[in-house]
């Protein structure tokens, strides 16, 4: 039995659009225009899965005048790659993605400010285990939740899934929006990898590239400054056709860029479940009327469920995020760069540590208003920088613990990068860069790795670190030791004693310790006791201490 099914294409000022398919034999059938702008055409057809694209005329100024080009639907939601056909699955008469069913949306999720974030890349992610089974796909990530779900993170960071041209990128070419990147398996893939991290109560941010696409992405051949600036507005910052949120079409009354991003946000969040979107190149975007608008399309259509919007803004600032910004948060590359320069040994500032520590200080408003991270995906992991400055073995990851206690423990939402909770040691590529996971066997990796694990679990068991309290109570430049606090009001308390600088100091007095009682150290697993508003403690070099307040 056939259906008729609609196909339809907005290309309001082209001359003349025809579709072609599988189910034409490639042949031309041509496509009507409404007054809307849109060209549609109906054909009967029978359940199953069919190839097409459509022949239109392009307006776009790099090709001749009404020149005719084949163009994939950029609402394609499959695309098969070895032909850059579109490709649409009929069943019952109607177009469908897959036939999943969601099994665990009733499974509670942590809220914003709880999370601890895992960013990874799903090809990279799997792969590098010693043996030889070819790894790689979004099955191969559902094999490890188990480990992340001991690590203890509740959110992973996908990095970019929309379809991009061949089998292997970081994703920040994205050609097809709608169409989830085939190299890494099926959507029915996808989906359970998002409902198997929805099972252990880990939420799935997904990364959003809505500054730019890939050259030869559809709406670039349709009408290229229909819904592209003409020309990079900044050279030095361009990774393709730029969209342009500042036009608006007054014949149609519609800002097409708005109309294009909000359709693929809104069905990815409707087909995907996703919880989450860390907007890529949001500096570059500039537009806070759309961003404004994308946020709040995000909030209405994941409805009561939390979701949270991230916006990539390199520098950080505070407009983006705060009441009048139109983001949950931003990344917060300051933090990066001061407590890698510290834990290093290339500085000692302070104010500095103290500003990255309290966003604050800075204007931020609160704690989800910045996602903190000693590394991420566009800079070397924390052992490949001390590595580059002869640091190695014991050394190592003594400093790379101090990074982690002052990530876990600041204001601010934290960020792990694959591979950075044991110590994977490799510099920043876009090549394929597979994590390590051999290096777990070793001791001292495997010590790190218990060392985030444990972090992670005192962040979620103690809220004093969901809120924004904190204060610098003791600052000694001269030791370069720093101390802090965080308390909520129910009565968790986290003390930190930090010391930056290469001396082991013994005997060492921190003055006006928050309260005189019994404190549990956490990295010795040790109670002591303060009194006269002091606390006396050995301090190794490089070492941060985690006094939790006990009563």
């Amino acid at each position: 039995m056939t259906h008729p099914i609609e196909f339809q294409l907005f290309a309001p000022y082209n001359k003349a659009v025809a579709l072609i398919g599988s189910f034409s034999a490639w042949e031309d059938i041509p496509m009507q225009q409404g007054e809307d702008g849109y060209f549609r055409a109906q054909v009967e057809l029978e359940d199953g899965t069919y190839h097409y694209k459509f022949r239109v005329q392009s307006k776009s100024w790099f090709v001749e005048p009404d020149q005719w080009l084949e163009v994939v639907d950029p609402y394609a939601t499959d695309i098969d790659n070895s032909t850059q056909n579109g490709v649409v699955q009929i069943k019952n008469g109607k177009k469908i993605v897959d036939t999943y069913i969601w099994k665990h949306d009733d499974k509670p999720l942590p809220s914003d400010r709880e999370l601890v974030i895992y960013e990874l890349h799903v090809a990279d992610f799997s792969g590098g285990e010693p043996d030889r089974y070819v790894r790689g796909k979004y099955k191969h990530v559902v094999e490890k939740l188990d480990f992340l779900a001991d690590l203890g993170i509740n959110a992973i960071e996908l990095m970019p899934l929309k379809e991009y041209p061949g089998d292997y990128s970081w994703g920040y070419n994205p050609r097809y929006f709608f169409a989830a990147e085939s190299s890494y398996g099926s959507t029915d893939e996808l989906k359970n990898l998002i409902d198997e991290c929805h099972a252990r109560g880990i939420r799935v941010i997904m990364d959003g590239i809505y500054n730019h696409s890939e050259s030869s992405s559809p709406l670039t051949q349709i009408d290229h400054d229909y819904w592209y600036h003409h020309s990079p507005r900044d050279p030095d910052n361009n990774w393709g056709p730029e969209f342009n949120y500042d036009f608006y079409d007054e014949n149609l009354d519609v800002k097409p860029a708005w109309t294009f991003i909000g359709d693929v946000v809104r069905y990815w969040i409707e087909e995907y479940h996703v919880d989450g979107i860390r907007y890529d190149a949001a500096r570059q975007i500039a537009n806070y009327d759309f961003m404004h608008w994308i946020v709040a399309e995000t909030k209405k259509t994941a409805g009561v469920k939390p979701f949270y919007n991230i916006a990539e803004h390199i520098p950080e600032t505070t407009s983006i995020t705060n009441v009048d910004g139109p983001m949950d948060g931003c990344w917060h590359d300051s933090f990066r760069s001061v407590i890698t320069g510290h834990i290093c040994g290339d500085m000692f500032d302070i104010e500095q540590l103290k500003d990255v520590i309290d966003c604050k200080r800075k204007g931020f408003m609160g704690t989800t208003n910045v996602v903190n991270y000693l590394t991420n995906h566009d800079h070397n992991h924390i052992l490949a920088e001390l590595g580059n400055r002869n640091i190695f073995n014991d050394e190592a990851f003594k400093r790379a613990k101090l990074g982690a206690a002052i990530l876990m423990t600041a204001v601010g939402v934290p960020l792990i990068w694959m591979g950075e909770e044991f110590g994977e040691y490799k510099h920043n590529t876009q090549e394929q860069a597979k994590v390590e996971w051999a290096l777990l066997d070793n001791d001292l990796n495997g010590e790190l790795f218990e060392y985030y694990k444990g972090l992670i679990h005192l962040r979620k068991n103690n809220q004093a670190l969901y809120v924004e309290n904190i204060d610098f109570f003791h600052e000694d430049p001269n030791s370069q030791v720093l101390a802090y606090t965080r308390w909520n009001e129910e009565g968790s308390r986290v003390v930190v004693v930090a010391n930056f600088s290469g001396n082991f100091w013994a005997g060492y007095t921190v003055p006006h310790f928050p309260a005189n009682g019994t404190w549990h150290e956490w990295t010795g697993d040790y109670d002591v006791e303060s009194g006269a508003d002091n606390m006396m403690i050995d301090l190794a070099e490089y070492e941060a201490k985690v006094f939790v307040w006990q009563g």
